[in-house]
């Protein structure tokens, strides 16, 4: 089993299980150093914290379950930007009180389970779920057969809750993924924080010269351009003004005083 408890509390904020690894937070070498709570986006996080406090209403272990790579780009026609890279993901819910994360792979082969076949083998058969949290418009399994009531009427079958997340608008309008790349990619981060409850940011590694490097190529970058931001090590470091330049090629570079351009890992948030 991946984790060897009678009770566990599995929030699937995502979607599918597969090949799985287990990441317990206390044991991390890359989500620790981003563990204390700070730059915390909306979705992801509320839903973390929400499952959390269902884990000890019910005296269970809190579980979210992710996946790599995204399920778009597994079986969509392209791959898809990412809001945040799986390590961004972890270190954001490594300050949520979350007890377990599982990542697992989203194959081809994993796309085609159905909803029953994944629940009852996975979330009940070896994650022991005794609820689960769904968000409002969440489908799961194959032909997206797994909504809110298909999944509580299996939850009633197979001995567990489905709870719902609601649906989160900004200004009477949706928050979505999708808007909040929308609005990231056209450059417009003061409505992309506003959604996200917290200013978008990237992650990387910082050279004597202000280069940033290291940024995964699937993480969405707004467009070239030059942007305010400022430059911590970690998200528990306030960090210090800057200036971040997109080049092409998606050539990142900072300019600012010494304070802002040691060299070594960097969380580069936009103002």
């Amino acid at each position: 089993e991946v984790i060897d408890r009678s009770l566990l509390l599995t929030g699937t904020l995502l979607h599918d299980f597969a090949k799985e690894r287990e990441f317990v937070f206390s044991d991390l070498g890359i989500v620790t150093e981003y563990s204390t709570a700070g730059q915390l986006l909306g979705h992801l996080v509320m839903g973390a914290q929400e499952v959390a406090d269902i884990a000890r209403e019910r005296g269970g272990e809190s579980v979210v379950v992710t996946f790599d790579p995204h399920p778009r780009s597994v079986v969509g026609s392209a791959p898809v930007m990412l809001l945040n890279t799986l390590p961004e993901k972890l270190a954001l819910l490594a300050g949520t009180g979350i007890d377990h994360a599982v990542v697992v792979d989203f194959t081809p082969e994993f796309s085609r389970l159905s909803m029953e076949e994944f629940v009852e083998r996975d979330l009940v058969g070896r994650l022991h779920v005794d609820t689960l949290l769904v968000g409002y418009n969440h489908h799961l399994g194959r032909d997206k057969r797994g909504d809110f009531d298909s999944l509580s009427e299996l939850g009633r079958r197979s001995g567990f809750d489905v709870r719902m997340m609601p649906r989160q608008d900004v200004d009477a309008h949706k928050v979505s993924s999708t808007v909040i790349r929308g609005l990231v990619a056209g450059g417009n981060l003061r409505d992309a924080a506003r959604c996200l409850g917290a200013p978008y940011f990237l992650s990387g590694r910082l050279a004597a010269d202000g280069t940033v490097l290291g940024v995964e190529s699937g993480k969405l970058l707004p467009p070239a351009g030059e942007y305010a931001v400022r430059v911590g090590r970690d998200f528990s470091d306030e960090g210090a003004d800057a200036r971040l330049t997109i080049g092409p090629g998606r050539a990142l570079r900072l300019h600012g005083g010494e304070e802002c351009l040691v060299p070594g890992n960097a969380v580069v948030t936009f103002l």
